[in-house]
């Protein structure tokens, strides 16, 4: 059993070494006080300040602070989804995919927030919103995990990880997390060339094997 569990995460290095940074700086989320808190996740913030004086640095490490200092539930969905997927894809490819998810979605959503706020639509004080987390990565990785499965499957797979994400439109009003979320499931959907030459999972009745 131990062999078993080290052979999957020694599968997935690029998935369990992320999941063991995010406990440090969890650890880090309940032992500094409050305002060092604020201090230091505003600091890595992916908000419209931070984008407008130095995009790199906040892109970067936002992804190393979890949003709500929750970890366990993330070890879950890591392990369900990312570490899948990079054994699916390789880890290059993997991170190709989230990388372009979280980037692209987070552009998209924050331009949408300064168009909101410019129009008088959006409070001003969101330009300095804490939003750091792996929301949009995960989403995007998610999204492509579509194409592991054949037809029609693949469908059914897709319309339940679009639910998701669609279902804050459909019962409340969206922020720019919410649109952030959705762009980033698109991204991962546009990444089917990605997925050429991997294996799928065909499922039929009673048995599953995978082709190529």
């Amino acid at each position: 059993m131990v062999r078993a569990v080290v052979g999957w995460i020694r599968s997935a290095p690029a998935t369990y070494l992320w999941l063991a940074v995010l406990l440090a700086t969890t650890i880090v989320q309940h032992i500094v006080s409050p305002g060092a808190l604020d201090d230091i996740l505003g600091r890595r913030s992916t908000n419209l300040a931070n984008l407008s004086e130095h995009p790199l640095r906040p892109m970067i490490t936002s992804l190393f602070w979890l949003d709500g200092a929750y970890w366990l539930p993330y070890v879950v969905g890591f392990t369900v989804f990312l570490a899948v997927a990079e054994r699916w894809l390789g880890t290059a490819r993997f991170v190709t995919v989230g990388l372009a998810g979280h980037v692209l979605a987070t552009l998209a959503s924050q331009g949408l927030l300064d168009l909101a706020i410019g129009h008088g639509r959006a409070d001003p004080t969101l330009r300095d919103a804490i939003d750091v987390g792996v929301s949009y990565f995960m989403a995007a990785v998610i999204a492509v995990l579509a194409y592991r499965f054949d037809s029609p499957w693949r469908w059914v797979y897709a319309a339940i990880a679009l639910a998701t994400v669609i279902a804050p439109f459909a019962v409340g009003t969206p922020d720019f997390t919410d649109a952030g979320h959705l762009i980033a499931m698109l991204i991962g959907f546009a990444m089917y060339p990605i997925t050429l030459g991997r294996s799928r999972l065909q499922i039929t009745r009673g048995s599953f094997h995978f082709r190529r």
